[in-house]
């Protein structure tokens, strides 16, 4: 959610379960202000919060000229200082898979998790003589785990009502400045929310869906699409008034948008883990 919007935005959810204390809304108000100074940032996005077992972490977001791409993420522990995180790799994410359970709150705590490696694989064994795999032992800190959760999140679950964004004929991505939010007819359809970062599995589409999207504003993923089908939740708050979009796979994870309006976001409170059993709850 915008930083300049942060309190109206936070009442939007906090009937969700999902609201800040008083303290923490002036302290990220005054902060994410001199953050965009400090860093000249275009925008500076509250992405949410990962609650941890000793301390939370507050996760802001910082956009350049392009508002999809290299966005730069930072977090604190008390709302006021910020650390800048390094960009997330795939190896981050494959690591951060092998760990389970909650976050700890310190950066600098290293998890050990048993990692199989294929001996046969490194040693290019005859397949005739197969070698059994091996457990190896290995470290990752929660810094890495924390980039390679705030990028899978982002992946699959950030969201962006269609026209929010516009592509140019370069490939930047800017704010849409003409958007003015769906009608309520539109609201009511999952086909008209994307995925606002480019997703694991782009979706093919046939000749005749091309021909009626505009390359402008549907350059994203659909979430109509998603698997496991069913793995969103689409209500109406307020009576009628905020559309409530959220993630079953990532619970925690909420996006709101206000009809005829251009006021729109989405903010992740939650554990920082994704629902596996998803698939067998629907």
């Amino acid at each position: 959610m915008d930083a300049n919007s942060l309190h109206f935005s936070l009442e939007l959810v906090s009937g969700l379960g999902q609201g800040m204390s008083s303290e923490q809304k002036a302290a990220l108000r005054a902060s994410l202000v001199l953050l965009q100074r400090d860093y000249r940032f275009t925008r500076v996005l509250f992405w949410g919060r990962i609650q941890g077992l000793q301390a939370d972490y507050y996760i802001a977001q910082g956009c350049g000229e392009d508002q999809l791409h290299n966005r730069s993420v930072l977090y604190s522990l008390n709302c006021l200082d910020w650390s800048l995180l390094p960009p997330a790799t795939e190896n981050m994410i494959l690591e951060a898979s092998e760990v389970i359970g909650r976050f700890i709150g310190d950066p600098s705590h290293e998890y050990e998790y048993a990692s199989t490696r294929n001996k046969a694989d490194e040693d290019k064994a005859d397949e005739d003589d197969p070698v059994p795999d091996e457990e190896e032992i290995k470290s990752l800190k929660e810094e890495a785990r924390l980039v390679a959760t705030i990028a899978l999140i982002d992946q699959e679950s950030a969201v962006v009502p269609r026209g929010a964004y516009v592509k140019s004929p370069h490939g930047q991505v800017e704010l849409n400045r003409s958007f003015q939010g769906l009608s309520m007819t539109e609201a009511r359809k999952l086909t008209n929310y994307f995925h606002c970062t480019p997703t694991l599995n782009p979706q093919t589409k046939t000749l005749e869906e091309k021909a009626e999207l505009d390359p402008a504003i549907d350059f994203l993923n659909s979430l109509e699409h998603d698997i496991p089908r069913g793995s969103w939740s689409l209500q109406f708050e307020g009576g009628n008034t905020v559309l409530v979009l959220r993630s079953l796979l990532w619970p925690g994870l909420t996006f709101f948008h206000m009809p005829m309006t251009p006021h729109h976001g989405h903010i992740y409170i939650g554990n920082g883990q994704r629902n596996i059993d998803l698939p067998f709850m629907l």
